[in-house]
């Protein structure tokens, strides 16, 4: 089978058509070269391969695109070695779009596309054909694949799929800055013809943009373009295929490019001179006037540095700089005084504090003016003459004593008076007083150093003819110290006396303190009172360093015998004159470890107040056990064995004999067990032998109130004074 087509889009392919077409008639003579298949024979004989023989011949399909003709376009046709031209051959074409877009002709074989295609919705086609016998059906030629291809016509022009775009470029750059590239696409085949072969020009922004024709990069066409002059451009590009010839397809995009600064113009005072009033009464560190140098550029390029640059008005005046508004602020450094000086020049520079290198040809990016300051006269408040007063006076000096005194005067030309006054809200005023006219403070009663040393009090002053002008001043006041306060001993707590103190030992040291100052308390003296007897236990010792060592004078304290002791002791100071005061030490004598420390005082007194050792203890303990012994003892015989009240008159007599004490009768001899009186008169009489019966039942009372026996504690209480 072969294919033959009349569908040719230009001479060169008519050319191939008629080939192709010479070439199909010229394939049905017979060939009278022997065939590849014969073999020649020894005897000149020719032996018959058979094998099959493929009956298609295969060229690809063209059909062109937007074919928009009244009949189907004619596209090819199949042709079989089995077709004789009889008709008894029929020709079936199947795959993409047979029997929709592709036709088929079953007896002539030709092909026709019955809808106009876009190649750029699908490129081709494929396709099976296949030669079948029209009688039997049965199948000529093997069923083949060939493809049909669509031929690409200029019908897309070129388009920007990311317009519009947005650019910039530093203002001043140089001829040929790069700023954008665009890319245009076209849908067209770019294997085929010139139909996506795109071109760029530009259509809008000329003189001061450029764009290469074939890459679409835009570049500055003008340098040094200022962004001052003009911000804002609008460049139109246009793409267009087929290489830019005539007949070609277009698209276009629009660039919206904007200069960026740069900081290529200095700061500029609008004017030379300014003047500017500011009154005498002005705050110190407080704004008093604006100043501002233009700059043309933006951003930090625009940023100005203001300073004074004379000494006279960098003394009075500072200026900083007002990010938001970019002005120079003007503030008082000191106060102003119109008596002094009317008026100050301020010489002002504003610089840029970003600046660029590349522009440096243009000169120096600052500017000056200079600003005429004029103080302005107003009625001030009196002025004292020190910024802060500090007097003094003794304690104990009489009212109206005069401690000291304050000046102010009126600063304006007319000198008028000033009166002075203290503050009512302070509590200086009960103590002080200050006179009207002369500003003499003096005291409204005697001052106690020991009480308050210092006082802060405020003066005010005020012009006579203008009350409401105040102004005002700190005053303190030390209060010296006179020596009105007698020393005294200062007693950390009560002195610690042991038992086993030697003659010579040193008890303790004692110190002085005194509520007079340092001047006259640093230096103490100490003895024992002259109008006394010798002490026999203790003596004094100066130790010439303001403290005083106590010394025993006897051997051997006894807590028992004696277990306080006092001991008075005079202590001088060192001013002028002199004081003296007399403490009375209370010495307490308690048993003491090895190295003299102290065992216990406190938690022992009680015992101790009765002379209670260790050997009472041990004896106290042993009677209660015994007597309590003997009390369970009889108590259980009597109730293991009760006896009949009256066993015999013996026995009656005996009772009534040994009893010896007048009763109630039976109930009593049953109520008590006569061995108990025994011992109870046992224990009685010899508690009541004790020579301080007071004491003894006082100490039972208290050591022994938990037991239930009474007479235990009588026992117990003879031992420890037996002991004693």
């Amino acid at each position: 089978m072969r294919i033959s087509t009349t569908s040719c889009l230009c001479p060169f392919l008519v050319c191939l058509c008629f080939i192709q077409r010479c070439y199909g008639a010229s394939h049905h003579v017979p060939a009278k070269v022997p065939s590849k298949n014969q073999t020649k024979l020894a005897n000149g004989e020719t032996e018959v391969h058979h094998r099959p023989k493929r009956g298609w011949i295969w060229n690809q399909f063209f059909v062109l695109e937007e074919h928009m003709g009244p009949d189907a376009q004619y596209v090819g046709k199949l042709h079989s070695n089995s077709d004789k031209g009889d008709g008894s051959v029929r020709y079936i074409l199947s795959g993409e779009g047979a029997g929709t877009i592709f036709i088929i002709d079953e007896v002539t074989g030709d092909i026709h596309a019955t809808k106009s295609l876009d190649r750029e919705r699908k490129t081709h086609y494929v396709l099976h054909a296949q030669a079948l016998d029209r009688n039997t059906e049965e199948a000529l030629e093997p069923k083949s694949e060939f493809i049909i291809k669509v031929q690409d016509i200029n019908d897309n022009a070129p388009k920007f799929p990311d317009g519009p775009f947005v650019a910039t470029v530093p203002e001043m750059s140089e001829l040929g800055t790069s700023v954008l590239q665009v890319t245009a696409t076209d849908a067209d085949d770019p294997t085929y013809g010139n139909s996506a072969r795109i071109v760029y020009s530009i259509l809008q922004g000329q003189p001061y943009f450029s764009v290469d024709p074939k890459t679409g990069i835009i570049r500055t066409a003008l340098a040094n373009m200022d962004r001052e002059a003009r911000e804002h451009y609008t460049v139109v590009i246009q793409a267009k295929d087929m290489a830019g010839q005539v007949g070609g397809l277009s698209g276009s995009t629009t660039i919206n490019i904007t200069l960026t600064d740069v900081n290529d113009n200095p700061p500029k005072f609008p004017q030379k001179n300014y003047q500017l009033y500011v009154p005498e009464s002005a705050q110190v560190g407080k704004p008093v006037g604006k100043i501002k140098a233009n700059d043309e550029d933006l951003g930090i390029n625009a940023d100005i540095k203001y300073s004074i640059i004379n000494s006279e008005g960098a003394n009075m005046f500072s200026i900083s700089t007002d990010r938001d508004t970019r002005e120079g602020v003007i503030s008082l450094k000191k106060p102003l005084n119109y008596e002094r000086k009317k008026t100050y020049t301020l010489h002002i520079e504003g610089m840029n504090t970003h600046m660029d290198p590349r522009f440096s040809y243009i000169g120096s990016f600052k500017d000056t003016a200079t600003l005429k300051i004029s103080v302005g006269d107003v009625d001030e408040a009196p002025v004292f003459s020190m910024d802060y007063y500090i007097m003094d006076v003794y304690e104990n000096a009489p009212s109206g004593t005069e401690v000291g005194a304050v000046t102010a005067r009126d600063p304006d030309s007319r000198n008028s008076p000033v009166r002075y006054f203290m503050d009512s809200k302070e509590e200086g005023e009960r103590y002080f007083r200050i006179e009207e006219s002369s500003g003499v403070v003096r005291t409204t009663q005697p001052l106690d150093r020991e009480d308050i040393p210092w006082h802060n009090i405020t003066v005010m002053a005020s012009e006579v003819d203008n009350p409401s002008l105040l102004s005002h001043v700190p005053v303190t006041v030390q209060v010296l110290d006179v020596n009105d306060n007698p020393p005294e001993i200062a007693a950390d707590g009560e002195v610690i006396v042991c038992e086993s103190s030697r003659p010579g030992q040193v008890i303790q040291t004692v110190t002085a303190v005194d509520k007079d100052d340092f001047a006259n308390g640093q230096r103490f003296y100490f003895a024992l009172p002259s109008q006394l007897p010798v002490n026999p236990n203790f003596t004094l010792k100066d130790n010439e360093d303001s403290s005083a060592s106590i010394i025993a004078r006897r051997r051997r304290f006894n807590h028992l015998t004696q277990e306080l002791y006092e001991l008075p002791i005079v202590v001088w100071d060192g001013g002028e004159p002199s004081l003296s005061g007399t403490s009375t030490l209370t010495l307490r004598v308690c048993p003491c470890q090895r190295h003299g420390r102290i065992r216990i005082c406190q938690g022992e007194a009680f015992l101790s107040s009765a002379g209670l050792s260790t050997g009472a203890l041990i004896a106290i303990l042993l009677c209660i056990v015994i007597l309590l012994a003997i009390v369970v003892l009889f108590v259980t015989l009597r109730r293991s064995k009760k006896e009949p009240l009256i066993i015999s008159e013996e026995d009656i007599r005996e009772n009534v004999v040994t009893y010896d004490d007048e009763g109630g009768g039976e109930e009593d001899t049953e109520a008590f067990d006569i061995i108990a009186l025994h011992v109870f008169k046992l224990v009685w009489w010899f508690s009541t032998s004790i020579v301080n019966l007071k004491k003894t039942l006082l100490f039972c009372f208290f050591l022994f109130s938990p037991f239930p026996f009474f007479p235990v504690c009588c026992f117990g209480s003879w031992i420890v004074h037996l002991e004693v």
